[in-house]
């Protein structure tokens, strides 16, 4: 998938964070749901944590203070299907969990506000990248720039299908 097509995936799904947010009721949006698990706001308090820290990651990568390190050849195929692997579930990596909180509606609208414009400011620097420059995911290894754009949304559509289970169960 190019770079345009990338960005504009990741318009789509950020959308539909912003929709499911919208009609979520404030009280369901804080409460652990039946089946266990995160919240919906532990849900956006994670992913979009996780997307600004994969961002910052991203404009490391951009400025040049990353290695030239190989991409492991699973990450390669998750990047290069677009998904993590059917029914395998990944445990946050721990520098994460600790950052996972529950969070109102208006913070989970502010932080997808912030995302987007993070997001704005690399659109056009991540074309003229260097691939060979890459910096470490606490799971997937060494990325660059364009990947790191790509497992941002990767994990927005991962966590969008746990909002969707979540909503299911109430």
């Amino acid at each position: 998938m190019g770079i345009n097509k990338e960005f504009s995936s990741l318009e789509q799904v950020i959308g539909a964070y912003r929709t499911k947010l919208g009609t979520l009721p404030e009280t369901q949006f804080a409460t652990t749901p039946p089946i266990g698990g995160w919240s919906a706001s532990e849900v956006y308090s994670h992913i979009f944590d996780a997307s600004l820290l994969s961002l910052k990651a991203l404009e490391e990568c951009l400025e040049g203070r990353g290695a030239n390190r190989s991409t492991p050849f699973v990450t390669k195929v998750i990047l290069f299907f677009g998904a993590f692997p059917p029914g395998v579930r990944f445990k946050t990596p721990k520098v994460l969990e600790g950052r996972v909180k529950v969070i109102t509606k208006v913070e989970a609208a502010e932080m997808i506000a912030q995302f987007e414009q993070q997001l704005a400011v690399n659109r056009l620097k991540v074309a003229q990248a260097n691939p060979e420059v890459k910096t470490k995911h606490p799971r997937l290894g060494y990325l660059n720039a364009s990947q790191w754009l790509r497992f941002i949304g990767i994990h927005l559509k991962h966590h969008l299908k746990q909002l969707k289970r979540v909503e299911k169960s109430f």
